[in-house]
């Protein structure tokens, strides 16, 4: 697939207007029905964070959320696709963002965080950055509008994702899908060099980002995949413009598959969150406090892990046992972390019904 040119300094320039659009119509993120948490108290230590205390733990309060992976990996039956796959390839016939959102509602569900681009790079809203987009898909349907819009209808807070690695807007990066060759060759003559984006790809995800966060209202959560490789400075650098274009988000930089006992600073820093990936929390309790590079900070944990084996929807991927998902659940409040739980929409647009009664299931045995 031929990658689309730009120019850097086209990509910047787009940046800096959506971020006077920003500060144009910045709102509240975080107005939610949810009971507001216990102040903080007198001679409490604040930390060093970002956001407040009090910012955290509403967001903390929130508690159970819904992940939504959804997207070219849903039709071309891969998590990680080489992003070769003509735009059309994308079609869903019965596209129904609404319905995913009402079963969250049901569920019990406080907030939904949606794959506005994963590792194919194609993206789910009509991005002026690419024509690797909805618009050019045979469903050219803006999910990130309507997904916000329905947030909004049932009082569900948005999130949304965005994955660094990306295989198809590349710009002369290296992705992890490039070290998955052993040896060199004519074609990939540096396979085993660590994965990396450039300064021109930066740009690219900046503007993107800076689309998200100025043309769809307020979001309560930024969840950035992959970001070691975006490099220690240029994260810093998104995480502060981010900040800037939603001031009472919170962001996450994924920490990887792990319990979230280990902070792993040189590959996500700077968070607000610390993801536990396909794992549990540790028995006792996630650490609420870490030190980082001599300062205390504040940060709340959040464990995601789909409702099945899969991430995007496969062909036979059933509901994991009650027993487990209930399980799975209580071990997150209890121990002091939030539950981001994924559940992809099928082929046509629509969660399934199998997924629907097991998430109906969980929420009569958690006593919601």
């Amino acid at each position: 697939m031929r990658q689309e040119s730009c120019s850097r300094r086209d990509l910047l320039a787009q940046a800096s207007m959506g971020v006077l659009a920003a500060m144009a119509t910045s709102g509240t993120s975080f107005r939610t029905a949810q009971a507001a948490p216990a102040a903080v108290g007198r001679g409490q230590k604040l930390g060093s964070q970002r956001l407040s205390l009090q910012r955290l733990r509403k967001w903390e309060a929130l508690g159970y959320g819904m992940f939504i992976h959804f997207g070219m990996s849903t039709y071309v039956g891969q998590e990680l696709p080489d992003g070769k796959s003509p735009a059309t390839t994308y079609a869903p016939d019965r596209l129904n963002v609404d319905q995913w959102i009402s079963v969250a509602r049901d569920a019990g569900m406080k907030y939904a965080v949606l794959t506005a681009k994963h590792v194919a790079g194609h993206c789910l809203w009509p991005s002026q950055h690419t024509k690797y987009t909805v618009a050019h898909s045979t469903n050219r349907t803006d999910v990130v509008e309507q997904f916000v819009t329905a947030c909004r209808k049932h009082g569900i807070l948005a999130g949304l994702y965005y994955c660094s690695w990306d295989n198809h807007n590349r710009f002369g990066s290296r992705t992890p899908s490039d070290r998955r060759s052993p040896t060199t060759t004519p074609d990939n003559p540096h396979a085993n060099l660590p994965s990396f984006t450039t300064s021109l790809y930066q740009d690219f995800q900046t503007a993107q980002l800076t689309e998200l966060l100025t043309q769809y209202g307020p979001i309560a959560e930024v969840w950035v995949d992959i970001p070691g490789v975006l490099g220690r400075g240029y994260r810093m650098f998104l995480y502060e413009h981010i900040a800037r274009l939603q001031p009472e988000t919170v962001i996450m930089m994924n920490n990887g598959i792990s319990t979230g006992e280990v902070l792993h600073v040189q590959r996500t820093w700077p968070t607000d969150l610390i993801s536990i990936e396909r794992r549990l929390p540790p028995e006792s309790g996630h650490v609420k406090w870490r030190t980082v590079e001599g300062k205390e900070y504040y940060v709340p944990g959040e464990l995601c892990d789909p409702i099945g084996k899969d991430w995007f929807f496969v062909p036979g991927d059933k509901p994991r046992p009650d027993a487990e998902l209930l399980a799975q659940y209580r071990a997150c409040r209890e121990r002091g972390a939030n539950i981001l739980l994924n559940v992809p929409p099928d082929k046509h647009g629509l969660i399934p019904q199998m997924h629907v009664k097991a998430l109906t299931r969980l929420h009569k045995n958690a006593g919601q």
